[in-house]
């Protein structure tokens, strides 16, 4: 199974963007994830599309962006201009979910539907034809550095369960608590992509740290 890293820029020094994306990606970064909150729908403010620009001309590396946002179609054309790759969004932030998941898609980006610990499958199984990606939050969002709910890992099997039910095999992507020491057990879970903050940025050396997760992912023999 493919596995992808995609560091969290919530954790970035925002003052060595530029140098600490590079470093990112010299340790094999597949994607950067981009954490849009508006104080509203999680208590915490974070970035927009002035950070998805920024990283537009630094990296070339996909853009997977999480909105945290009440009303997150609003954001729908803008970000699919600015060149967001994936656009992932609460099924609780809007009314009508499966015409936000088709819109995004019309758009030219992957359309995800992200799933808090207390989500439950059903919101799910309703749209399942319409997702490209499945995003876990594995902490309460809103703030990084959290630890790593294990109550995730069992809903993270039924979401692969339900999925494989239908015949879907989309991204499933898990955020939230991710380091060496959590990343082979969500993993095991059923997991392909994993976003990491503190364990990425947070390091002395931001480069070993992707290829350690991605070193730590791999089942051993």
């Amino acid at each position: 199974m493919t596995i992808r890293i995609a560091p969290s820029v919530l954790s970035t020094d925002l003052g060595r963007l530029r140098e600490q994306v590079a470093e990112a990606e010299a340790g094999g970064a597949d994607w950067l994830h981009v954490d849009v909150m508006d104080g509203n729908f999680v208590p915490n403010i974070s970035f927009g599309a002035p950070m998805i620009r920024a990283l537009k001309k630094i990296s070339a590396l996909p853009l997977d962006v999480h909105l945290m946002v009440q009303r997150p179609e609003q954001y729908i054309a803008e970000y699919a201009a600015l060149g967001a790759s994936v656009f992932s969004f609460h099924p609780e932030a809007t009314i009508h979910v499966q015409r936000q998941l088709a819109a995004v898609r019309e758009h030219g980006m992957k359309a995800g539907l992200v799933l808090n610990p207390g989500t439950p499958l059903s919101l799910l199984e309703e749209v399942v034809d319409d997702v490209d990606l499945v995003l876990l939050m594995t902490v309460n969002p809103g703030f990084g550095g959290q630890g790593y709910l294990p109550a995730s890992s069992r809903k993270l099997e039924r979401i692969c369960a339900l999925l494989a039910s239908y015949g879907r095999h989309p991204v499933v992507e898990v955020d939230g608590g991710i380091t060496t020491d959590t990343i082979a057990t969500a993993y095991r879970a059923g997991a392909d992509t994993f976003v990491a903050g503190t364990a990425v940025f947070g390091q002395p050396d931001i480069a070993d740290a992707v290829r350690a997760l991605r070193r730590a992912a791999l089942p051993r023999a």
